[in-house]
């Protein structure tokens, strides 16, 4: 079965397919110029490695007034100057390829960030949807990462749980069907590949959002 490890490459075939790349966040390769142009366009970033699992390393970034916000884990930390801020985040980056996204206001419970697991298998010739679930993010984490103690839900309970029950079909209903049409694309661009793990967030005002897509998806 066929891996494909590099979020960048994967992302730049779904942004070929005008349906699947409204749900993309803004995302550009990390560096100085690109963060601080998106610092300024959104209310904060998320940087990521191109190739990673399990959350690791994910950082969210938020400019406030002269100072910077810069969320590792479970830490929390405020840089005064842009030059403290950016010579952290290559610590912790060690040359390896980031990326940075537009972070999106996801919909909470109690609080904690929530988003979705999309999971399709390929039986024979068919792709079939095995999953759909929710995961709650570790009180005081951003993550919603399993393996960094986030919370697993029903796909459909975690939805009535945020959203108007006459919403709950149309968001389940338009995350399964971003996630075949984005199967059928990274398919003919990887043939071999027999599993797909989506995960998507959905922001407060209810848009639906791709965040990763993995091809090994636990």
């Amino acid at each position: 079965m066929r891996l494909v490890a590099n979020k960048w490459s994967k992302f730049s075939v779904l942004l070929g397919h005008a349906g699947a790349a409204k749900h993309i966040p803004n995302m550009r390769r990390f560096s100085a110029s690109n963060l601080k142009a998106m610092l300024r366009q959104y209310a904060f970033v998320v940087a990521k490695p191109i190739i990673g699992t399990g959350g690791s390393s994910v950082l969210k970034i938020k400019k406030t007034g002269n100072r910077y916000l810069l969320h590792n884990s479970g830490s929390k930390r405020i840089y005064r100057s842009w030059k403290e801020l950016f010579s952290t985040l290559n610590q912790i980056r060690k040359n390896r390829p980031f990326m940075l996204q537009q972070g999106i206001d996801l919909a909470t419970i109690d609080g904690r960030p929530l988003d979705y697991r999309v999971k399709l298998k390929k039986m024979g010739r068919s792709w079939i949807i095995r999953a759909v679930v929710g995961r709650l993010a570790r009180p005081g984490l951003f993550v919603t990462n399993l393996c960094q103690g986030g919370t697993l839900l029903k796909g459909t309970h975690a939805l009535r749980r945020t959203f108007p029950a006459s919403l709950v079909k149309s968001k389940f209903d338009t995350m399964c069907g971003v996630a075949r049409t984005c199967t059928k694309l990274l398919e003919s661009r990887y043939p071999g590949i027999g599993m797909l793990g989506y995960d998507f967030g959905i922001d407060k005002r209810g848009n639906v959002w791709i965040f990763e897509v993995n091809t090994k998806p636990h």
